[in-house]
């Protein structure tokens, strides 16, 4: 038997114990609320990271194209990147499904002639992991901006308040935060 049959067989359980793994990296409170909520609009986290799990698993057994693989890792990683974790902490999800396929499979691994379809796989979710660093950066990076310019315009807002802007011709609506320089600045 092929891996891919043994896997596709296996779905199910696969899917479940990576999810369960995913999950045990949250607080007690938090993982068991997404491990038994399963109302969408109430547990939005969780059907977010159990639906795009699935999605990667079905489209790493038809071969992992990264087109096909970025709506499901951007929807999970949207989520990871604002969220407390470190980096890797936050990327592991990937690398636990490696982890999960070996367990399940364990006893298949060693009595079949696998190893080269598992050798493949494992590389398919490394390609994975590799694509899933280019989005957890740019959402982190896209979140950086956001504070910086909540930060700008909190920061033109109190001069304005404590008057330290001088007034222009342009109406205060029209002036972007980004405008600000210091010959705007009485001082």
């Amino acid at each position: 038997m092929k891996l891919k049959d043994l896997l596709l067989e296996r779905k199910s359980s696969i899917i479940k114990k990576w999810f369960d793994s995913i999950i045990k990296d949250y607080p007690a409170d938090s993982s068991n609320f997404l491990k038994k909520q399963k109302n969408r609009f109430l547990n939005p986290v969780g059907q977010t990271i159990s639906e795009g799990i699935g999605g990667l698993f079905d489209e790493l057994l038809q071969g992992g194209d990264s087109e096909k693989l970025f709506p499901f890792l951007n929807d999970i990683i949207k989520i990871k990147a604002v969220q407390d974790f470190s980096p890797s902490k936050a990327l592991s999800f990937i690398f636990l499904l490696k982890r999960v396929v070996r367990e399940e499979l364990g006893s298949e691994i060693k009595g079949n002639q696998i190893s080269d379809d598992l050798t493949s796989f494992e590389s398919q979710i490394d390609e994975l992991a590799l694509l899933s660093f280019d989005i957890y950066m740019k959402c982190r990076q896209r979140i950086y901006e956001i504070k910086s310019d909540e930060t700008i315009r909190m920061t033109y807002r109190l001069l304005q308040r404590a008057n330290l802007i001088c007034e222009t011709e342009e109406r205060e609506s029209e002036v972007e935060p980004e405008t600000i320089s210091t010959q705007n600045i009485k001082g």
